[in-house]
């Protein structure tokens, strides 16, 4: 808890720092397909649930722009294996750190890194559920490639894919060798204020 404080104070007081001349903060909000990605991963299939936060849009030219944001996101997986179905509900904080490149009036093209602070991590099955914290790494690390479009009163659109660079089964002895990967499609609308 200690390093997400240490992490998000950093991020915040960057802000006050930098030189840029053209600052937005907006929120956004919208729907994650989420699901888990590796090994013995058959019967997993996508667990849809949702993603909220915050962003600032920092303008560099006028085609060109960083966008850093602060998200709560709901992640993790259905699954259905002999009969057997649940949910593992793996519930992060994300930064993700975007570059912005608009291509026409309003349109852009996204790509940056994403960490991903873990707050909780379940799985859930008919007659209860399992606390999986302790055995799912606390940090994840992802690649982000999306599209967007900002209208000129501050609403914008778009979608976006996140592919989970980390291993995050942290115990080999209850989940074996197997790699276990953070894989999420998002769509969202947000409002620069």
């Amino acid at each position: 808890m200690k390093k997400l404080l240490i992490i998000t104070g950093i991020f915040l007081m960057g802000f006050t720092y930098m030189n840029a001349q053209d600052i937005d903060f907006g929120a956004k909000a919208g729907v994650n397909f989420a699901t888990i990605t590796g090994d013995d991963t058959d019967s997993f299939t996508s667990r849809t649930a949702f993603h909220v936060g915050f962003v600032a849009e920092i303008g560099i030219t006028e085609t060109f722009s960083f966008q850093p944001e602060l998200l709560y996101s709901a992640q993790g997986s259905d699954y259905d294996e002999d009969g057997f179905e649940g949910t593992v509900e793996v519930d992060y904080l994300n930064l993700p750190l975007m570059a912005k490149y608009y291509v026409a009036e309003g349109f852009s093209l996204e790509a940056g890194p994403q960490i991903g602070f873990l707050l909780s991590a379940k799985d859930v099955y008919d007659g209860g559920e399992d606390d999986w914290k302790d055995i799912t790494k606390g940090i994840d690390f992802g690649l982000n490639f999306g599209i967007g479009y900002k209208l000129e009163n501050g609403l914008n659109f778009g979608a976006r894919y996140n592919l989970g660079l980390s291993d995050v089964n942290d115990d080999p002895d209850f989940l074996g060798d197997s790699t276990f990967k953070n894989s999420v499609i998002q769509a969202y609308v947000g409002f620069f204020f």
